[in-house]
């Protein structure tokens, strides 16, 4: 006798042929879509969101803004003429002129390449050297998780702002004589120095929860070596969080980038970037408000379209949140 329960949820297409072809001739197509995983569902549900849209088509301009600059802005961002010094805005420049007579329309689009720049490769370290903190934490426990625990504490009681002040304005500071690529070097590296321990204790979290799945227990029973383990099973499965706070990341450092430039220990002339921009403008804002406003709404539109990325992502690859 068979059991009614079990044959209603599970069918064999040979245990009963009569019965298997009848739905397939009332009109009911038999659906031949793959099984998703976890990045699947995650890419069905952004497709669905507006807001998903809306951010990666900006994420998209400004980059390419910072990669093809001249596409948007052929004129001038470094040199100017004074006779145009604090010009209104008109069809020869659209943002207007600084006092120096520099464009501010082609100095808002250069001023992104620097300041994507500096948040990507931060975010890219931070990743990098956090994730790798954390896995090992994690992973190994003991002497080895106190030991990168209490170092990653140490950076934690740094204060954010005055950290990053004290070693730039230490590397970098009046009379430095530092190259572009240098300054900004030094800013990355400062950002990634600051920041590289709530990664780890994001990482090490995640792969506590996960190394004593059923999947890694097994693969340990089968004799996989501890590399492969961490590379085939642990990593892919802890990377979720860490997609969504990098995404959130490069928004949060694209203004910590700017902020310090404000303060003048971050990016310097010649290298152009909205917080230098925001910087020169701040003595000028009521003669000629243009010069705080155009950067800084950039600067606020970069940061939110990261951060509605992120929380776009957050939301699709969180189970409870769909």
């Amino acid at each position: 006798m068979s059991d009614p329960s079990t044959a209603s949820i599970v069918s064999t297409p040979g245990a009963h042929p009569t019965d298997s072809a009848a739905p397939a001739t009332a009109g009911q197509p038999q659906s031949n879509e793959k099984p998703r995983g976890l990045l699947g569902d995650a890419w069905r549900d952004l497709r669905r969101k507006p807001l998903f849209w809306i951010s990666a088509t900006l994420i998209v301009i400004f980059l390419l803004m910072a990669a093809f600059p001249a596409l948007f802005a052929p004129g001038d961002a470094v040199n100017g003429s004074l006779s145009r010094s604090l010009d209104k805005p008109s069809a020869n420049g659209w943002f207007g002129y600084d006092v120096q007579g520099r464009d501010v329309y082609a100095r808002v689009i250069y001023g992104a390449r620097a300041s994507i720049v500096v948040a990507v490769l931060s975010v890219m370290g931070t990743l990098l050297i956090g994730g790798t903190m954390g896995i090992i934490s994690g992973y190994r426990g003991g002497w080895v998780d106190a030991l990168l625990s209490r170092i990653a504490d140490v950076f934690f009681g740094l204060p954010f702002v005055l950290g990053a002040i004290v070693i730039l304005t230490t590397f970098n500071g009046s009379g430095a004589g530092n190259s572009k690529a240098q300054i900004m070097g030094l800013v990355t590296a400062s950002l990634i120095v600051l920041s590289w321990p709530v990664v780890m204790r994001l990482m090490r979290s995640s792969v506590l929860a996960t190394k004593e799945a059923d999947y890694i227990v097994a693969a340990r029973a089968l004799g996989a070596g501890t590399g492969r383990i961490i590379l085939k099973h642990l990593l892919p499965n802890c990377l979720a969080p860490l997609l969504v706070y990098g995404t959130i990341m490069v928004g949060s450092f694209i203004g910590a980038e700017a902020t310090l430039s404000f303060l003048g220990v971050g990016l310097k002339s010649p290298v152009v970037s909205w917080g230098i921009m925001i910087s020169d403008g701040q003595n000028f804002v009521r003669v000629a408000p243009g010069l705080v406003f155009f950067p800084a709404a950039f600067l606020v539109t970069a940061v939110l379209s990261f951060v509605m990325l992120g929380e776009s992502v957050r939301e699709a690859l969180d189970p409870k949140l769909r």
